[in-house]
This record gives structure tokens, sequence and C-alpha cells, in this order.
């Protein structure tokens, strides 16, 4: 496979129609591990020299080659990662050549990088650049859902069991439309247990869940797969949001009867803004507008946990009912976010928590760059040493993205 710091002679190539034609109906087929190879072919037939795919790892600290020979690059501190971090391009010369850093994005998820390599860069190359860039993320987000070659590339220590069995049920990171995103982090990325985060876009709904399952341990895991599961499937049955909380606590009563979990579930209309939400037990969620929380903006009287069966089960969940303005962020979180201490056993701090969400924001950062800095701040904090599941999702409504 070529190297992008190392241009070959051809930089003006016409392209073959034909053979991209056959290249893009062999990636349908090609094994993961073949999609190094495949990039390169279909830099060439683009009339560009070469192309590297690096994939994010899991805790988004490192963008990794899919080349097996090659370093892996900081997310941080590196030209790649800037592309990463801010979704756009980034061009490089190297070796009589230039380097375009192209974010690899399916739908709101960042992906990884490519990096393309071509002697010289025009518009029309810098668009086939950004085609290639399209293409590979597709057949990435494809495979991955049946390649163990993909997951373990992106991986950097072991995962324990109830981690594995929990992060099978998880969505991706981030999901959205042109009106509305939903992005999430999860902490500690390799040993997490009882908490989980859900989100699925159904036509003009946004859906979006966080729970926390008592105890850290395999049956705290199945405790939250069992609930994630009843809510898809009263979900995607057509369940209202009081339907899918009710289909929640009937699961868990059946089959963990000695298992519950706090969580919080909501419903964003992402045409008219009106948020619906019900809160079992847990931290209430808050809402950002114009760079402020709103004092109890989505507070709401007490409902008992998820999974409470006899005497203890709520005979009906109350939903509430706000409508958000344009721009406003709502925030679900756990309460090992705000619980994370540091050497001197100070507490992260939900002041802290908002302020850096605020902050962050303001500067411009898209949310999901938002969480993962802060989730980084978190993890420095407390010597990347947690002491209980931390979990973050945040949305926001915005209706004038068309």
């Amino acid at each position: 496979m070529s190297d992008p710091q190392h241009p070959s002679a051809r930089s003006d190539a016409v392209i073959d129609e034909s053979q991209l034609e056959e290249l893009i109906i062999e990636a349908q087929t090609a094994l993961p591990f073949e999609l190094s190879a495949l990039a390169n072919r279909c830099a060439s037939a683009l009339g560009l020299d070469a192309a590297l795919i690096y994939l994010v790892d899991l805790q988004q600290q490192l963008l990794i080659p899919l080349d097996e020979a090659l370093e892996s690059l900081p997310v941080d501190d590196s030209l790649a990662g800037w592309a990463y971090r801010t979704v756009s391009p980034r061009v490089v010369d190297a070796d009589g050549g230039v380097i375009v850093w192209m974010p690899l994005v399916d739908g709101a998820e960042r992906l990884g990088v490519l990096a393309v390599r071509t002697a010289a860069l025009d518009g029309a190359r810098m668009r086939r650049s950004r085609m290639l860039g399209h293409l590979f993320a597709m057949l990435i987000t494809s495979k991955r859902a049946y390649s163990d070659w993909l997951a373990a590339r992106t991986r950097t220590t072991t995962m324990r069991l109830p981690a594995e069995m929990l992060r099978a049920f998880l969505p991706p990171h981030t999901v959205g439309s042109r009106r509305c995103v939903s992005t999430a982090v999860l902490e500690p990325a390799y040993d997490i247990a009882g908490d989980a985060f859900d989100h699925s876009v159904v036509k003009n709904v946004l859906h979006t869940m966080i729970l926390d399952s008592m105890g850290h341990d395999l049956a705290s895991g199945l405790a939250t797969s069992v609930a994630m599961a009843a809510a898809r499937t009263s979900r995607r049955g057509g369940g209202d949001l009081a339907e899918i909380v009710d289909s929640v606590d009937q699961a868990l009563a059946q089959w963990l009867p000695d298992h519950f979990c706090t969580g919080v579930l909501c419903r964003l209309d992402a045409e008219t803004g009106v948020l619906n939400w019900v809160n079992c037990g847990h931290p209430p969620p808050l809402l950002i507008r114009a760079e402020q929380v709103v004092d109890g903006g989505l507070d709401s009287p007490p409902q008992p946990p998820i999974g409470l069966a006899g005497p203890f089960a709520p005979a009906a969940r109350q939903v509430n009912e706000v409508t958000l303005e344009s721009g406003d962020q709502v925030l679900l979180y756990t309460d090992g976010v705000v619980e994370a201490r540091d050497a001197n056993a100070v507490e992260f701090g939900l002041d802290r928590f908002t302020d850096f969400i605020i902050s962050s924001s303001a500067a411009g950062q898209r949310p999901a760059e938002v969480l993962r800095l802060l989730i980084d701040a978190i993890l420095d904090r407390q010597g990347n040493q947690l002491r209980d599941d931390a979990t973050i999702l945040l949305f926001e409504w915005r209706p004038q993205h068309r």
C-alpha cells in the first residue's frame, strides 16, 4: 500500500468511470481489512495518488490507521486531529505535493479521517477527495456492524465482559438531522457496567434516554440492557413516551425483579420544538438557553426508579412538556459525572460541569467535540480512574438549520 507521504508520478489522471464503477461494486463485498488497499485503488481511479484511513479510538484520543504498519496519531495534537475535531479538511504541504486530511463523517457521527495524497490540489481534486471521504465513511459504517477486526482496531486495551455486553446495545455516539443533533459519551470506556444512553430519530422526532442501573457488575449491565431493549421494542412499535416507560417498568419487573435503574427518557418534536420527558428517580435534565442554565427549567415532581414491582410500582408515569427555543440545549447526565473527585477529594461539581458545556459551545465547538473535551477534563481531574460510571448526553434543537 502506498504511503501518502510519498507521492507517485501520476497527479493529473483522467477519471476512468468504468474502473471507478467496478471498485464501488467491489466495495460492497470487500472485507474490512481490505479497505486500505481499496482506498488506494479508488484514489488512483479519481486521479489522486493515495489514501489512508484512520479511525478514532473508543475514547476519541487517537486516530488509528487501518494499515497496521503505521503509527497512530493524537487527536489533540496533530493535523489529522484538527480535521477530526473541527470536521473540516486540512491541507498541508508534503514532499513536493499535498496531503488533504479529510474528516470521515457518517451523518452526524465522526468516524476518523482520510489522508489523501496528491501532487497538486485544485477544486476538482478537492471534490474528489471529499467524495472519497463520503464513500469510505459509508463503507466503514456498514462493515463495522459485523467486523470484530474493525472493533478491535479502535481499542487500546482489553474490555471487561460487562462493558462488552453493554456496548453491544449502544447506538452511535452522535445522531441527528438538519434540525437537531444528539451526542453522548460514556466512561470508563472499557469498564462500564450500569450506565447507558440511547438516542434515535423517528421521522422528525428525536428520542433520547439515559440510564443508571444500581450496582457495577454484570447484573447491572444486564438490567440496563433489558431496559434498553424494552424501550426500543415499544418505540419501534409506535408507543408514545408513557408507553415506552411502562414497557421498561414491566420488562425489568418481569425479568429482573431484584434490579432497578434510574433514568430520563425524552421525546423532541424537531419540527415544533415540543419536548416531552419522564424522569424516573434521576438527576433532572438541564436546559441551557442563551449560554445560561435555566434555573429549574426541566425540573419535575419526583417519580420512582424504573423497574419497581408490586406495591412499589408507580400507578402512572407523569409526562412533562415544554416548548424549546431555537438553539436550546438539553443535558442529561449520571451522578458519576458531577461526583468525580480529584486527588484532594474535591468534586467536579454541577457548576463546573455546566460552565464547561456553555463556554465550549460559546467558543464554537460542535456538541460532539464539547463532550469529548468535557469527558477528557473529568478523566484528567480524577487521574483517569473514575470511581463510578460517567455518562453524558447532550442534544440541541436548531430548526433554522435547513
